[in-house]
């Protein structure tokens, strides 16, 4: 008996710990007041719902528009790098990790950088900063180039890729788009790359790796965007949302997949 109480209350222990160093790393959330949440049914869905929700200060999530339908990667969600570990985030050692080219777009909290597009300058309502894109404008994919998952103009740099993604399209996909900050701080080669907000192709459509969704959503949202408030993209299958929510102190969902 005296063995089973010793495993018991290091089994608790051990939770308790885990969520103190969970909340410890949640400070870039308790430090924002703009906040994308994206879920899906569960890991391996393309269609998800996004919501838009801000406050003020420490108040509580207030939802902004309605919820609308938007598409992930063509293969659902994997765990991938962003404001908090995943060690501290994954439920389930059987949860997808994210990897490049898997066709998986990342779970987890990620901050929101910078917004681009063909247009050689942005809407003058619009915050955030913006990158107009040109022809030497690419992202890297290659795990091997010291440049890999960074977006930057090939004149001005000795490019060593061999593979990378021509941002200035020849479709309307990144008409306009916002960087999300995955696998950024530090890169690790081979976790994912070139993860943006982008224009989709249409419903059920799933992508590469991104979260894509009609045009006139995203303007909304770069219309919405503050850097000031600090906006961040969760991103999470509901129930693994749910799981964290009251931790983390995440706004209550709809019942879209409740």
């Amino acid at each position: 008996m005296p063995c089973i109480r010793l495993v018991i209350s290091l089994f608790l222990f051990s939770l308790l710990v885990s969520a103190d160093a969970l909340a410890q790393q949640a400070a870039p959330l308790a430090s924002s007041t703009q906040l994308i949440v994206v879920t899906t049914s569960d890991w391996n869905a393309a269609e998800a719902t996004l919501q838009r929700f801000e406050r003020s200060g420490h108040k509580p999530w207030k939802a902004v528009g309605d919820a609308v339908t938007v598409v992930v990667g063509k293969n659902g969600l994997g765990w991938g790098a962003g404001v908090i570990p995943v060690e501290q985030l994954r439920i389930s050692p059987d949860d997808p990790i994210k990897k490049e080219g898997d066709s998986r777009a990342p779970a987890g909290i990620f901050h929101l950088s910078t917004a681009f597009g063909y247009a050689p300058k942005k809407n003058s309502a619009w915050n955030m900063p913006y990158v107009p894109l040109t022809a030497a404008i690419e992202c890297v994919d290659d795990t091997s180039s010291k440049f890999y998952n960074r977006i930057v103009d090939r004149g001005t740099v000795a490019p060593d890729w061999n593979s990378s993604e021509h941002m200035l399209r020849g479709d309307e996909l990144y008409r306009w788009g916002i960087v999300v900050d995955h696998n950024s701080s530090p890169v690790k080669a081979g976790s994912g790359s070139c993860i943006f907000l982008h224009i989709w192709r249409g419903p059920g459509q799933g992508t590469v790796g991104c979260t894509a969704m009609p045009q006139a959503q995203l303007e909304n949202i770069l219309g919405w965007l503050n850097p000031k408030k600090k906006p961040l993209l969760v991103q999470l299958p509901a129930a693994q949302y749910e799981a964290l929510r009251t931790l983390l102190k995440l706004p209550r969902l709809g019942d879209s997949y409740h």
